[in-house]
């Protein structure tokens, strides 16, 4: 008891002697792991493919360092077409790979490359690179 005492009595010490600047620096790197943890395991927003006079929904993905966007919504039943275009050559952005659908295309550096399917099922899918180091997010919505 004595102990948790003492150690209790000394935190408050340390922390009363610290300046301003001090402060300035436990605030800044405290903002930056809020920021990182938002960054990689906050939710993000889906952007939804637009549907063609055809009936397709279409989306067009920039591959650079990720997906941009890198969350896509679409809805069951209906075609999908997804246009990847590469903007760099980085090994790890030379496949892109829908395992939930079977679904492996190789990426050409600065070239679109068109994935096409129909989703079946409503549900989340995951789409990665070749390494799984970059991700996305299919979003299927059942059809109204």
């Amino acid at each position: 008891m004595r102990r948790a005492k003492e150690e209790r009595s000394m935190t408050v010490w340390i922390l009363a002697t610290l300046d301003a600047s001090e402060w300035m620096v436990i605030a800044v790197g405290i903002a930056a792991i809020i920021f990182v943890l938002w960054y990689f395991f906050g939710e993000r927003r889906g952007v939804a493919a637009e549907t063609t006079e055809t009936g397709v929904q279409e989306i067009s993905i920039t591959v650079k360092g990720g997906y941009s966007p890198d969350t896509i919504v679409v809805k069951q039943g209906r075609p999908v077409r997804l246009k990847f275009r590469r903007e760099e050559t980085a090994s790890c952005s030379e496949q892109v790979i829908f395992s939930d659908f079977g679904i492996v295309r190789d990426l050409p550096p600065f070239q679109t490359t068109i994935v096409e399917f129909t989703p079946d099922a409503p549900g989340e899918y995951t789409f990665t690179c070749g390494m799984r180091m970059l991700r996305g997010k299919l979003i299927v919505e059942p059809s109204r």
